[in-house]
């Protein structure tokens, strides 16, 4: 089993490039944790402060759980993966989903490498860059489409926390990469130099 990493600013192409080894490598092969899932539960606040919470900010994720979910996972044992929806901005307190060990463990998120215990259970880690301009624009297309937020509401947050925390947490985590991938998720010759670091892992395994 190989755990690789990816980070990168909101927006940069991250879910481009897990598309992308997933479908080289053949899903079977491959389980993807988001970072997504592991947002720390905030149902017993109000939904208006729940939709004014920070999320780009490392105090926003149980860091605890997804590395003790990735740690079991190494041992071969299964988790039940958090439910996180970003609507109530809330952990369903009833379902979660099964995972199962796999060759190949992809964790994925923007604030991953701020973690240094986290870093540590990874075995490649990767940093998707992309320019501000490309990434502010995937992110009002995304959260307006696929969150329900305004676009005077997606330019009003990106303002006041997703810019500042890029630059405060985010890029400097990039120093941790052993990969960096520019021109965001699109960058073929980087991802097919991924791919061959990932299968070379896998036959030393």
């Amino acid at each position: 089993m190989i755990v690789i990493g990816i980070a990168g600013g909101t927006g940069s192409g991250k879910t481009t490039v897990v598309n992308e080894i997933c479908r080289l490598l053949k899903n079977d092969k491959v389980v993807v944790i988001p970072q997504d899932s592991y947002y720390k539960d905030n149902s017993h606040l109000p939904l208006e402060e729940r939709l004014e919470l920070n999320f780009d900010h490392p105090d926003s994720v149980d860091f605890k759980l997804l590395v003790r979910h990735l740690k079991e996972l190494r041992a071969g044992k299964s988790i039940e993966q958090p439910i996180y929806s970003y609507l109530t901005c809330a952990r369903s307190q009833t379902e979660s989903v099964k995972v199962d060990p796999s060759k190949v463990i992809i964790v994925e998120g923007i604030l991953i490498f701020t973690c240094p215990e986290l870093r540590n259970c990874m075995d490649i880690k990767v940093f998707v860059d992309a320019d501000a301009d490309d990434r502010l624009g995937r992110v009002i297309f995304r959260d307006n489409l696929e969150r329900g937020r305004t676009i005077e509401k997606v330019l009003e947050r990106y303002q006041k926390t997703v810019k500042p925390m890029h630059l405060q947490f985010i890029e400097p985590s990039k120093r941790y990469a052993d990969i960096i991938i520019p021109q965001g998720g699109h960058n073929q010759v980087a991802i097919d130099i991924l791919l061959a670091s990932v299968e070379k892992a896998l036959e030393r395994k």
